[in-house]
């Protein structure tokens, strides 16, 4: 064999490393590809998932603020009611219609408060971000 075939040969093999070499670069880039854009779509579905339970609690602790007002306002209103009765000198009965509807509405938006603040207090049931 002389000098210009062994050299062919050599620069032949090294050419076929070289290509080979390729192939495997190419599919590993395939693959990290692949694996980048999963955790892309994971990531965008649990960040989706926590800014909807973000949400969620928002509205929660503005119903809560909204149900504190209407309960403080209620309050106000009772309050009027037994003033209202004893400075007419009448004794002071929260039987009386006016008074247990205002109690009633009162106890209920209590009941209301509560059940949402619990609804905030429950653990995160959706996915962790890190």
């Amino acid at each position: 064999m002389s000098f210009s075939d062994t050299l062919k040969d050599i620069l032949d093999q090294g050419l076929q490393v070289s290509r080979e070499a390729a192939e495997r670069a190419g599919k590993k880039t395939k693959e990290l590809g692949q694996k980048t854009l999963e955790a892309s779509a994971n990531f965008a579905v649990k960040a989706g998932a926590k800014v909807q339970e973000m949400g969620e609690k928002g509205v929660l602790m503005v119903e809560i603020k909204q149900l504190e007002g209407q309960v403080k306002k209620l309050i106000a209103r009772l309050g009027a009611e037994v003033y209202k009765t004893f400075e007419g000198g009448a004794p002071l009965d929260f039987e009386e219609p006016e008074m247990r509807k205002l109690l009633d509405e009162i106890s209920s938006l209590r009941d209301a408060i509560n059940l949402r603040e619990e609804e905030l207090k429950k653990p995160d049931e959706g996915i962790k971000l890190k």
